[in-house]
């Protein structure tokens, strides 16, 4: 523990006696690290949000006895991209045959073109989505990928820092080049000590987002299930 210490408190101080280039990059990725964070953090309670209201919307679509019935209940959710979904293909259903949605309605069919249509407006609802949803996570690559190179950048400058300062002096012992360098490699950490958890994140919530849209699409295939499974398509 105490070694840990140590570490932390001598890597501090070759921040703090640093060059200006060194101090000013390790600034940005500071930056960087709050900013991944923050994001990491609202990502991950915005999708278990999303996931807990999946399954209580597909639960209660499937026990849901008719299309009228599974309406109105949705009319008295929240918003959220689920019910987003289910009422803009609902909305278009009824916008192709008036009244279907009306309890007691005897209006069926739609043309094969007409489901075709329906189910590209599903398509461009879920795209949607996924647009508003996926907002953040960009972010996470650009800063997992920019990370490492401006880390990178600070080494270089720091070591050619650190041989001007050689040269200067006229020395060329080890004792002399070692401070310079180990101060250049403090950005380069510090490059990837933002880089690492930015990429896992990145990656973890690209797959959690895929999840996502899986569970729109089930609410999409759901809803034209529930049209077939009732004579109107």
């Amino acid at each position: 523990m105490q070694t840990g210490t140590n570490e932390f408190s001598a890597t501090w101080e070759m921040i703090a006696r640093g060059t200006p280039s060194t101090k000013m990059i390790m600034g940005v990725l500071a930056i960087f690290s709050v900013v991944s964070w923050t994001l990491i953090v609202w990502k991950m309670l915005q999708f278990r949000r999303l996931h807990a209201e999946a399954d209580q919307f597909l639960d209660r679509i499937e026990s849901a006895g008719r299309l009228e019935e599974a309406y109105e209940w949705v009319r008295g959710l929240k918003d959220s991209p689920f019910t987003r979904v289910f009422k803009r293909g609902v909305g278009f259903f009824s916008e192709l045959r008036p009244g279907a949605v009306r309890a007691g309605s005897d209006v069926r069919g739609l043309s094969p073109a007409q489901l075709e249509v329906l189910r590209i407006v599903l398509e461009k609802e879920e795209g949607e989505e996924r647009d508003a949803l996926s907002g953040g996570i960009a972010w996470l690559a650009i800063i997992a990928t920019v990370s490492p190179l401006l880390g990178l950048l600070g080494t270089v400058l720091g070591v050619m820092h650190s041989f001007m300062g050689v040269m200067e002096s006229g020395s060329s012992s080890i004792a002399a080049v070692a401070p310079g360098v180990a101060e250049a490699l403090v950005t380069t950490a510090g490059g990837l000590v933002v880089a690492i958890p930015a990429a896992m994140a990145f990656n973890y919530l690209t797959g959690r987002l895929n999840r996502f849209m899986g569970e729109l699409e089930g609410i999409s295939s759901e809803l034209i299930g529930t049209l077939a499974r009732e004579g109107r398509i």
